[in-house]
């Protein structure tokens, strides 16, 4: 799946399947920490999801396995803020990061040879290391 695939479908998440929540926010800050809920939880619920094809949300169940609750649910909270709107937008681009990056397929490896220079320093550095232990060793008698 390539990026503007990527980015078209978070989108779609973004827009139809995100479900927020706020609450009081922890740490100091008052009478006005006390009145106002600040923190902001993001919720995004994976196995019935209907934007999201079965490849893509078995991707993401074991991509995400640590970070989901028992019942597949991705819950991403933002509370850096004293703004609620600011937490909300902090908390969405958190959880579009999470779910970008498990959607990005890990590139290929690409197998390489070490240069003959390389291989020549390699022997010459095993050669000054048996050199050295040898040295250490007490004489035959």
């Amino acid at each position: 799946m390539d990026t503007a695939a990527i980015n078209k479908l978070l989108e779609q998440i973004h827009d139809f399947e995100l479900t927020f929540a706020a609450t009081r926010s922890g740490g100091p800050g008052g009478q006005h920490a006390n009145k106002v809920s600040t923190k902001v939880e993001v919720r995004f619920n994976i196995p019935s999801s209907d934007i999201l094809s079965p490849e893509q949300k078995a991707t993401l169940l074991h991509k995400l396995a640590p970070k989901l609750t028992t019942d597949g649910e991705l819950i991403v909270t933002s509370q850096a803020t004293r703004s609620q709107a600011d937490n909300k937008e902090q908390a969405i681009e958190k959880c579009l990061a999470l779910l970008r990056r498990a959607l990005t397929p890990a590139k290929k490896r690409k197998r390489t040879k070490p240069s003959p220079a390389a291989r020549a320093k390699r022997l010459e550095e095993k050669k000054k290391q048996a050199q050295k232990k040898e040295q250490r060793r007490p004489p035959d008698l």
